[in-house]
């Protein structure tokens, strides 16, 4: 079996089993959004601010947000490492990607919890 350094999982399993584990994250925390959104009838900023202020929902959102983060590095390792030959342009590809998964979820952690 061939490991690669840069790929986020051990083995292709591994990968496999990270991508289902994360779609199913993000799929119950689109059915929560979904769900508070279709229950809320006048939505207002005091409901939405009140929604987003209980410690569950700053959780379940930042484990969404990893969820995320994992989903498209695994994702976009694969197209890379398919379609982009040239080792140089892609580790540049892969580390710009890196760098804004990080981004994104780090401004999302300061949106969340107001740091």
């Amino acid at each position: 079996m061939v490991s690669n350094a840069s790929a986020l999982g051990r083995n292709g399993v591994h990968d496999y089993l990270l991508v289902r584990a994360t779609a199913i994250v993000l799929t119950l925390y689109i059915i929560y959004m979904v769900g508070f959104v279709a229950i809320t009838g006048d939505m207002t900023y005091e409901i939405w601010h009140g929604f987003f202020a209980a410690a569950f929902t700053k959780v379940f959102t930042l484990l969404a947000l990893f969820s995320i983060l994992i989903h498209a590095w695994i994702g976009m390792w694969q197209v890379l490492t398919d379609y982009v030959k040239p080792l140089a342009i892609r580790l540049v590809l892969q580390l710009a990607i890196v760098i804004a998964l990080l981004v994104y979820v780090l401004y999302g952690f300061v949106v969340v919890w107001g740091v």
